[in-house]
């Protein structure tokens, strides 16, 4: 199963609180209050928000965090990649990544060309869309996948 760490998962929740209202200056203190996040872990997410200039921090009795650029300008792949790294499914597929049997391997066009409709697809999907409901045809197509 290929799947994100909780800390990837918190990071992406957390931004979208930014996308309902993208001007607004949002503290660690309440993202942590409206997701039900430890303030610790909000904390340390939004710190690498910043230094990766997806959020920018201002100091004061407004302060707080705002995106850094718009919300459709963010993309899935790009959150995904701080926390995790570069996106990979298998050590061939990545880049300049290798394994032992990489040079006899019949697999391994297959993986990259699916590493890079599965990277395409994160890179296209932005924050401001992952924040938005599913339509009724994607609530369909998660039911029947569970």
């Amino acid at each position: 199963m290929i799947r994100i760490s909780k800390l990837t998962d918190y990071g992406i929740i957390l931004l979208t609180y930014f996308t309902q209202d993208e001007s607004a200056s949002l503290s660690a203190r309440e993202l942590a209050a409206r997701s039900h996040i430890p303030l610790p872990t909000v904390g340390k997410i939004l710190k690498l928000f910043s230094r990766a200039e997806i959020l920018v921090s201002q100091r004061g009795v407004r302060g707080g965090y705002r995106l850094a650029r718009s919300s459709e300008k963010i993309s899935a792949a790009e959150v995904i990649s701080l926390f995790e790294g570069p996106i990979a499914l298998t050590d061939c597929s990545g880049h300049g990544g290798g394994c032992g049997f990489m040079r006899d391997c019949p697999a391994r066009g297959h993986w990259q060309k699916i590493n890079g409709a599965m990277l395409k697809a994160l890179n296209e999907l932005s924050l401001r869309e992952m924040s938005t409901p599913v339509s009724k045809a994607g609530d369909a197509l998660l039911s029947k996948s569970h």
